[in-house]
């Protein structure tokens, strides 16, 4: 399997350094450079949109909460997706006016514009290095361990880590965004192939679909139902979970960032409705593989059942492309978070174009630099923490949904408010204060809060319109 992984490894980066020579950035700005000359099409958009959402997580870590928590994944994560999709397209619209209205450069700085305070801005970009920098750095690590379980004899997971690091400053450097956006395309076709074959794999092994799920039930009945045999899907689970993920082209800026840049409405909505189709086509094999699981390891460890599901129950050829396909997700996510989060930083600099730009290059090493430090201590939970991150940012929606929304001067209430939130969640998260507030999870409380100040801000905003 070595030497089918390192052939099916050369190629890969092959094309990379191909898409590296055909899209490379003489001059660097933030047009061409940070926002990939602003005018994709369906296609790129697509691919790329949809390879920033499914990345190492939904290989590694969706397979396995289906083998721990059931079905009830595939109930939260579709329905969610539908709504997402369907805000894509109502709120996208009007974010991409509003965007090309007031020279948009990134979330963080079309917030400090909207509501005139700096705070806003600060807040954004904030909350969005907090919050993706774990993220980036848990996929990294996530993909080292696995490699190095692969190939132990090799090079220690840290050596994995900094060559995916490296090749993502290389590449993101280089070429920019428009680098980034091809090789997302690349990175969605490899996964889709991969994982489906693995997924029918699974089918398979016991003959039909109906007679998987026969015997799962034969083993554990509390895995096709909710809230699942750990009782973890109860409703405010999935509140939680439906408005993290319903908020993400908003509150994630390498999402934004894309939506902007479509090219036309009519891209946007061909996207959207896309990325509905491919979030179910690649969510489904996942389940199958949880199901596979289930009923072989339901006793394993995450890294002996992925292990087991990816390499060593599957033929070396399918093994090595799972590996490289792997490696790429986890690339092709975390360097267009990292460059996101530089282009949101750049969002902010009040600088001539051309040293804005400098800095902004500086300061993604710097990002890349610190998710590999972190990646060193992050823990194998992909896929709570791809949910903690996405909570997070999502506490930002109603600040950024009201920043979108409104053409009225808006004053410092949601920002702050903001603010409030989410250092309530990470004090929560950490342990510092309860997580629960008289029965409800805090992100309940925290949400509702940020829901009601939306509102008062509504009725000043009317208030302030009448004579």
């Amino acid at each position: 399997m070595l030497t089918k992984f390192l052939i099916a490894g050369v190629v890969y980066l092959s094309i990379l350094i191909f898409l590296v020579r055909r899209t490379r950035v003489k001059e660097k700005t933030t047009s061409n450079y940070l926002l990939g000359g602003g005018n994709i099409g369906f296609v790129i958009g697509l691919f790329t949109t949809a390879a920033t959402l499914f990345s190492a997580f939904t290989v590694v870590g969706m397979p396995d909460f289906f083998r721990t928590h059931g079905i009830g994944a595939w109930i939260f994560l579709a329905v969610s997706d539908a709504f997402m999709v369907y805000g894509l397209i109502r709120v996208g619209e009007l974010l991409r006016r509003k965007a090309r209205k007031l020279d948009f450069k990134g979330m963080s700085g079309l917030m400090a514009n909207t509501y005139n305070s700096k705070l806003a801005g600060y807040v954004a970009f904030g909350g969005a290095v907090v919050f993706l920098i774990p993220y980036i750095a848990v996929q990294i690590s996530g993909i080292s361990i696995f490699l190095n379980a692969a190939f132990p004899e090799t090079v220690p997971v840290w050596a994995w880590s900094t060559g995916i690091v490296a090749i993502m400053i290389i590449y993101s450097e280089t070429g920019g965004l428009r680098a980034i956006m091809y090789n997302d395309t690349l990175q969605g076709v490899l996964l889709f192939i991969m994982i489906w074959i693995i997924g029918w794999n699974c089918i398979e092994h016991f003959g039909s679909i109906e007679s998987m799920f026969k015997k799962v039930e034969s083993v554990n009945s509390e895995l096709l139902s909710v809230p699942g045999p750990k009782g973890l899907f109860t409703p405010q689970f999935l509140i939680i979970s439906a408005i993290a993920i319903i908020c993400l082209p908003f509150t994630q800026p390498q999402i934004s960032t894309r939506v902007v840049i479509m090219k036309s409405s009519s891209a946007l909505r061909k996207m959207a409705i896309g990325l509905g189709v491919v979030a179910i086509l690649i969510i489904l094999p996942t389940l199958f593989m949880g199901m596979y699981g289930a009923v072989l390891y339901p006793e394993a460890t995450t890294q002996e059942f992925i292990g087991h599901v990816l390499l060593y129950d599957q033929a070396s050829g399918v093994a090595a492309l799972g590996l490289v396909g792997l490696i790429a997700a986890a690339i092709s996510t975390s360097d267009s978070q990292i460059f996101a989060l530089g282009s949101e930083l750049r969002s902010l600099l009040s600088l001539e174009d051309k040293k804005a730009v400098s800095i902004t290059r500086i300061f993604i090493f710097v990002f890349a630099i610190l998710a590999l430090i972190f990646s060193i201590v992050s823990t194998e939970h992909l896929v709570l923490l791809a949910r903690t991150s996405f909570t997070g940012t999502a506490m930002m929606a109603p600040m950024i949904l009201v920043g979108i929304l409104s053409s009225k001067k808006l004053s410092r209430l949601m920002p702050s408010v903001t603010l409030m939130a989410l250092v309530l969640f990470i004090l929560a998260k950490i342990g510092s204060i309860p997580s629960k507030m008289g029965g409800f999870e805090i992100e309940i409380f925290l949400f509702f809060t940020l829901a009601l100040s939306a509102v008062i801000e509504t009725i000043l905003l009317s208030k302030n319109k009448r004579p």
